[in-house]
């Protein structure tokens, strides 16, 4: 089985574009996808909305777009990073998002995103963060965060002391930077900071957007973007998803192109007794479509699913999703086992003004050629 389904396409629906997608498996099963609707030239600092679609059929079918936080209600800058966690426990929808890079706020969902609480700023929960990194910048994930088996909920995030300026905007800089977690124990009410992750004397340049799962032992995954020499995802572990980070490695088999990937835990097991973990994002390091020294190190093509039965320590199957322009991606799983993939489909007139957010729908058997181990 494998189904695309577009959601959102650039120039319609009075807005520029539409990036840095998300998805979500309710706890009640509803699919929940979002997208930063941007204004203007559809770039990282113009104005933009976080436009949601609803899907009662396992990413079957969509409702219409409704917006869930939109930037007239903040002030000038972006409205960005919008994280989505679903939270077993209680049957809340959880969501985290930064204003202009610069402010946090949290809100959530007691009816599968059918409506939204008012939005709760937590920036001030950021502070323990400059006792030792003085950041101007900070954004979560992007992506999907996790709750771990103990209830903890728990979401990547990059921190920059925002030196130069964004690509001639005149705005602050993403780099140099950064990555930690946040972290709440009780249910969204309040967010602490974790340890930022420290490499043990390896050169890692510029880490940034990361993705996170919790591995059969417990130990929670670190899956990092960097602009590092070795092009490759970086790996740190940690024994509860916030504090003593580990560098375990660069995983040869992951590509870096230096883009938004994504990784999620299965509810099928492999013949190892470990649950399957997929993992997807551009799989290349050419030079096409981008050129060298531009503001991009590589395509954003071949977006790419890898599948890995031994968490995470060897990726068995590979499957293209999308052989042309394809970027940011984010993965869910319905309840009826199909794994949904919502990412950044085609391109305009350059690699980052994305024609499409589609939804691919595909099953294991896809994955692997019906070869499941």
């Amino acid at each position: 089985m494998f189904e695309v389904t577009h959601l959102f396409e650039a120039r319609h629906g009075g807005y520029h574009n539409y990036r840095v997608p998300s998805i979500l498996c309710s706890p009640n099963g509803v699919i929940l996808a979002t997208v930063e609707a941007r204004r203007g030239g559809g770039g990282d600092w113009d104005g933009n909305d976080v436009l949601l679609r609803r899907s009662l059929d396992g990413g079957v079918t969509w409702q219409e777009p409704q917006c869930v936080a939109s930037c007239d209600d903040y002030g000038p800058g972006p409205i960005s990073n919008f994280v989505l966690i679903a939270d077993r426990n209680s049957g809340t929808v959880h969501a985290l998002y930064c204003h202009n890079y610069a402010r946090l706020f949290y809100l959530h969902s007691d009816d599968d995103g059918a409506t939204f609480s008012a939005p709760r700023e937590i920036t001030d929960s950021m502070d323990a963060f400059r006792s030792h990194y003085a950041w101007r910048v900070i954004a979560t994930g992007p992506g999907h965060g996790i709750q771990l088996e103990n209830g903890r909920l728990v979401v990547p995030v990059w921190l920059s002391t925002g030196e130069g300026t964004e690509f001639g905007s005149g705005k602050l800089g993403h780099r140099p930077s950064i990555v930690a977690s946040i972290y709440s124990d009780d249910q969204g009410a309040t967010w602490q900071c974790g340890e930022t992750v420290a490499y043990h004397g390896e050169q890692v340049r510029n880490p940034s957007e990361t993705i996170p799962v919790q591995l059969s032992n417990g130990r929670v995954l670190f899956n990092v973007r960097s602009e590092s020499p070795e092009n490759r995802r970086l790996i740190v572990t940690s024994p509860d998803g916030a504090h003593d980070w580990r560098m375990e490695k660069w995983d040869e088999t992951l590509l870096e192109p230096v883009c938004m990937a994504s990784i999620l835990k299965l509810s099928q097991q492999s013949a190892q007794g470990t649950n399957y973990i997929v993992f997807v994002n551009p799989d290349n390091l050419e030079n096409e479509l981008v050129r060298p020294g531009g503001n991009l190190a590589h395509d954003r093509k071949r977006l790419t699913v890898k599948l890995s039965p031994d968490d995470c320590e060897t990726w068995t199957h590979s499957r293209i999703i999308e052989a042309g322009p394809s970027g940011y991606s984010d993965l869910a799983q319905a309840e009826d086992g199909a794994v949904l993939c919502i990412y950044e489909d085609g391109m305009v007139d350059r690699m980052t003004d994305t024609r499409y957010a589609s939804v691919a729908r595909f099953d294991l058997d896809w994955i692997t050629g019906g070869k499941v181990g």
